[in-house]
């Protein structure tokens, strides 16, 4: 279990990385990339982790990633790219069907188009005429 919360904590101070060196939807972009990516590695772990600390809540590194996401979301927001009030629980929720994906062939491509989902409702959209 603590090899498991060493790699989470990466993924987390990774968020705050990108958020100091990229544009803000590039660094939501490329931090939701690593989290698909991580989620690949640990197919079917995160199963057993979620059930085996209460759905997360109990899990040490829950409230860390949660404000790794808040931090990308505040900058997408303050940035007037992303939508305003954005819940990081809700992002969270989303994400989480990147560890639901089966290994396969086209695991990567299908990664690809859920954040591409994802990334598409989280951005603010002009007013239509």
């Amino acid at each position: 279990m603590e090899l498991y919360h060493q790699e989470i904590q990466k993924v987390i101070d990774l968020a705050h990385a990108l958020a100091a060196d990229l544009p803000p939807l590039d660094a939501l972009r490329r931090w939701f990339e690593e989290v698909a990516r991580y989620g690949k590695l640990k197919y079917g772990v995160s199963e057993v982790i979620h059930a085996a600390t209460n759905g997360g809540l109990d899990d040490k590194n829950y409230e860390p990633f949660l404000r790794a996401i808040t931090v990308l979301l505040d900058a997408g927001t303050a940035s007037g790219d992303l939508k305003p009030a954005l819940d990081p629980e809700d992002v969270l929720l989303q994400l989480s069907v990147l560890w639901r994906i089966p290994p396969g062939d086209d695991t990567t491509d299908r990664a690809t188009r859920l954040l591409d989902l994802i990334l598409d409702g989280l951005r603010i959209r002009p007013a239509r005429a």
